[in-house]
């Protein structure tokens, strides 16, 4: 299947279609290091402001990906109609979706999203999508549970074009595998773990650390007051969600205990934690790397769902070559 992948960041999405054997035929985003970090992984400069570029430019496609940022929107009066998203990145989906009509729209945004404005956001956003020719299945999925030691819920919109009558659809489960963050760690004694190294003299662990894995953060201790970015976890379970933002000395990875000592999270172990393939090459600034994780998608998840997808699309519905 060719599928679009806009909002693309570093290509979360598209590491999970490729791996299946689909093509990508489009990419756009406008963070330069991203488009950086895309181009040179996939061989492809993604082609910028989305907002900028004509539907007709845009190629034909059977799925249209998405992890687009959330932006809230409003109904203007009653009329529920497609230019009411005008304004918001959600609004260039629809735009596409409505002139080329794909079989299948996958979208991804925060958790929050469900509950934002509560739930009028959510709302609209269904009715839209309904308004745009697509049936609308939703659900907020767990990293965790993917085989992935990241707790990262999302909620993850899976769209089928009307005529396909596709009204059942059942989001993957899971792996209902364990594994736990030290399985993922790089060896102990790399050098490139110096600088990710944290010593406090206000560190409080507690006196039973966890010796079982669990799918999910174990806590065992605090620095400081023990606010955001000031919580330290067992290796034992999982990592917290990765952040592109966020404060505190724990910032957009957390603490860990792991070997004895108390450090981050390498730019490897959060690609590790986002299921990127070990050949994918990372931007050369740590930090950068730390925000492009944070705002990617999962990999297997994303695996999962489309897995899934195949399963009810059958081959009539896609374009012909």
């Amino acid at each position: 299947m060719r599928f679009l992948d806009l909002f693309c960041g570093v290509g979360g999405f598209r590491q999970a279609l490729i791996s299946l054997g689909h093509e990508c035929v489009f990419s756009s985003d406008i963070d330069k290091d991203a488009c950086h970090s895309y181009e040179i992984n996939y061989d492809e400069c993604p082609k910028g402001d989305i907002s900028q570029i004509p539907e007709t430019d845009i190629p034909a496609h059977d799925i249209l990906c998405a992890g687009f940022p959330c932006q809230p929107f409003s109904i203007s009066g009653n009329q529920e109609g497609f230019g009411d998203a005008r304004g918001t990145l959600l609004y260039e989906i629809l735009r596409i979706a409505h002139s080329h009509q794909p079989p299948v729209l996958v979208l991804e945004n925060v958790k929050n999203y469900r509950s934002h404005a509560d739930g009028e956001t959510l709302k609209q956003t269904l009715q839209l999508l309904c308004n745009a020719n697509y049936h609308v299945h939703y659900k907020i999925l767990n990293a965790s549970d993917f085989g992935v030691p990241q707790k990262r819920e999302r909620i993850y919109f899976v769209c089928f074009r009307k005529d396909l009558e596709i009204i059942d659809f059942s989001f993957p489960s899971g792996t209902g595998k364990k594994i736990s963050l030290e399985e993922i760690l790089l060896t102990r004694g790399d050098a490139r773990l110096e600088s990710l190294m944290i010593e406090r003299a206000d560190l409080t662990l507690k006196s039973q650390l966890p010796k079982k894995v669990e799918n999910r953060p174990l806590r065992i201790g605090t620095v400081g007051k023990g606010g955001q970015g000031e919580r330290v976890y067992s290796a034992k379970g999982h990592a917290i969600t990765l952040s592109a933002y966020g404060g505190g000395i724990g910032a957009k990875t957390g603490m860990y205990l792991i070997d004895g000592k108390i450090r981050r999270l390498h730019p490897i172990e959060c690609q590790r934690l986002m299921g990127f393939s070990e050949s994918f090459k990372l931007h050369h600034r740590p930090n950068v790397c730390y925000k492009q994780f944070g705002n990617s998608v999962v990999v297997p998840v994303v695996r999962q769902i489309f897995k899934a997808v195949q399963s009810v699309v059958t081959p009539k519905a896609l374009y012909t070559a």
